[in-house]
């Protein structure tokens, strides 16, 4: 059954082996034994650089042949942080030591969260390997690239904490398309992500 673009929160009804690919997409011609075909190029994740709780250089690289699930936080969040970054270690839980797949929180405060508040902040929240990474960079990269994930984040005097932002966790494939994204504060959310984690990884290992 097709899925709506756009509609990133719905779930596809029917939908139980292969998950839809969001955000944009372009149909391509191309020929093909002589014959010309339309492929359609969706819209990816691009290449990046940030440093890492570590003081570690990570780039997308570390993500190669892997699906892994990406958000958007900073730790001094008074709002939805808490639960969405505990709703995250759940999901992190149930898949410790499967180099299959791997978690990215992307710090929004580029000002206060230098690597070592992001160290501090991994460990008290349980987090005891490298498979969940936590990163930060400039204003311009992380708002940037958090424009590719679909996920508004701002900078913001009025907000709780100074920033705005949403709380998807956003589920991307070895190809680094987009294929789901769930409010992270939601319990019912975080459950459907799990389920489609299920069905991602069954794909992923029918292509390997």
């Amino acid at each position: 059954m097709a899925c709506a673009l756009g509609v990133l929160l719905a779930s596809c009804e029917g939908q139980s082996k292969k998950l839809p690919i969001y955000g944009h997409r372009e149909p391509v011609e191309k020929t093909v034994d002589g014959k010309t075909i339309v492929d359609t190029i969706y819209q990816t994740i691009p290449a990046f650089q940030f440093v890492n709780q570590d003081s570690a250089v990570l780039t997308d690289d570390f993500f190669k042949d892997k699906i892994y699930v990406a958000n958007f936080f900073f730790t001094h969040c008074p709002s939805i942080c808490p639960t969405m970054q505990r709703n995250m270690l759940k999901v992190y839980e149930g898949y410790k030591n499967d180099n299959r797949i791997a978690f990215l929180s992307h710090s929004i405060d580029f000002k206060y969260d230098q690597p070592h508040v992001l160290k501090a902040y991994a460990e008290k929240l349980g987090v005891d390997n490298d498979q969940w990474q936590f990163v930060n960079g400039s204003k311009a990269e992380i708002y940037g690239i958090a424009e590719k994930y679909l996920v508004y984040t701002a900078e913001d005097a009025n907000a709780p904490g100074g920033y705005d932002h949403q709380g998807y966790l956003v589920l991307i494939d070895k190809q680094k398309r987009i294929r789901g994204a769930y409010d992270g504060t939601e319990d019912e959310q975080v459950n459907k992500l799990q389920e489609d984690i299920k069905i991602l990884l069954a794909e992923t290992d029918k292509e390997s």
